[in-house]
């Protein structure tokens, strides 16, 4: 009897022991994931980029595209929004200038001139029909009225041109020393990117399409990842508060650089480099899109910018085999045009063509000789040996 009381009290001690794993474990699992978070975020903004387990699933698409911060899209910010009636708003400096110069100065101005022409094509229409002025007046001439309507359109176009011009001259103002360096490359029909003020980084960013256009396993766009038509599987990450050197060119045809919310719109012509400069100022993801017609899928060349402060940039560069440049260096990285010489392209064209036929040599041919001699001058030396 007591044999059997130990046996039944070891079953039971038994099965208590391999209860209390079973237990425990779900209050683990929800440890891991509650630091899981804030583990990722260390290492990722850490100097050692190569800390990251490598066990570790990425938390989401756009960190297992390029490892750019997880950033979601705002609404109204950065985006169109329907039955918005106003512009996006500005992050930029010269965006908010030129915000500002429409809603202050372009707004009233349009609003004031069309109630004037409607008023004047009122007070005409009632004032002199038939039936008020059965005997036209024949006046030809009156003098206060033509300085009156010679004057104020110029007065107004004075008023419009001085902030233009300013606006003008500010969006086109060089980047100051210390600028990151951003080359955007149009291409039928997406866009590359460069770095080359940080080791040479680059990326490709091309249009992420619906989960119904692609095949099982692809990557497709989300909400997180952006609206549709302007999501991008690659985003360009950008610092805030530091300005941004953009330099555009092309591969083909002409493209052009637009995000609405940096106030930017710049061509890239192929065979040619156009450049402007930009601040941004609030963290975010900004789109835009090529805004010259460039062929059969124009509409399908979306711009995603993910602005994110300075220590998850450098973090970034670092975890896409960049550098940083140092603090007093300043933005001169030379960028050659398209076609040049020193240009990538024509090396790497002149690199196949030494592995197919061998280095070019620069020497000079001489001349072949003939004995015969020149029998179409009259005379000189080319009467030699007749």
């Amino acid at each position: 009897m007591r044999s059997a009381f130990k046996g039944w009290m070891l079953a039971a001690g038994l099965a208590l022991a391999g209860l209390a794993p079973a237990a425990a474990q779900p209050a683990a699992t929800e440890g891991n994931a509650a630091s899981a978070p804030a583990a990722v975020g260390t290492i990722g903004n850490s100097a050692n980029t190569a800390e990251r387990a490598p066990d570790q699933a990425p938390t989401a698409p756009q960190v297992a595209a390029d490892g750019a911060p997880v950033l979601s899209a705002e609404p109204i910010i950065g985006q169109p929004t329907d039955r918005l009636m106003s512009i996006q708003p500005q992050v930029t400096k010269n965006g908010q200038r030129a915000m500002g110069f429409h809603n202050n100065i372009l707004l009233p101005l349009i609003v004031i001139i069309c109630l004037l022409v409607l008023v004047l094509l009122v007070w005409v229409v009632i004032r002199y029909r038939q039936a008020a002025n059965p005997i036209p007046s024949k006046t030809s001439h009156n003098t206060i009225i033509e300085v009156v309507w010679t004057l104020a359109p110029v007065l107004i176009l004075v008023a419009i041109a001085v902030p233009s011009i300013g606006l003008l001259s500010a969006q086109y103002k060089p980047a100051p020393a210390g600028a990151v360096t951003l080359k955007a490359i149009g291409n039928q029909w997406y866009w590359s990117y460069q770095y080359p003020d940080h080791g040479g980084v680059e990326i490709t960013a091309n249009m992420l399409k619906e989960k119904d256009e692609v095949a099982a396993g692809e990557r497709f766009r989300t909400d997180a990842d952006g609206p549709r038509l302007l999501a991008t599987d690659n985003r360009v990450v950008l610092p805030v508060g530091v300005p941004i050197r953009l330099i555009t060119t092309a591969n083909d045809v002409i493209h052009s650089w637009a995000i609405p919310a940096f106030w930017i719109k710049l061509d890239a012509v192929p065979g040619r480099l156009n450049e402007t400069s930009f601040t941004i100022e609030k963290p975010g993801v900004y789109f835009g899109q090529c805004s010259e017609l460039c062929g059969a899928r124009h509409a399908y060349m979306p711009i995603a910018v993910e602005a994110v402060p300075p220590a998850q940039f450098a973090a970034w560069i670092r975890s896409k085999g960049g550098s940083m440049p140092g603090a007093a260096q300043p933005s001169s990285a030379e960028i050659p045009q398209p076609g040049a010489d020193n240009s990538a392209s024509v090396a790497a064209d002149a690199n196949t063509a030494d592995m197919m036929t061998g280095p070019t040599q620069n020497a000079t041919a001489e001349p072949a000789t003939s004995p015969q001699g020149a029998t179409g001058n009259p005379g000189g030396t080319g009467d030699t040996g007749r």
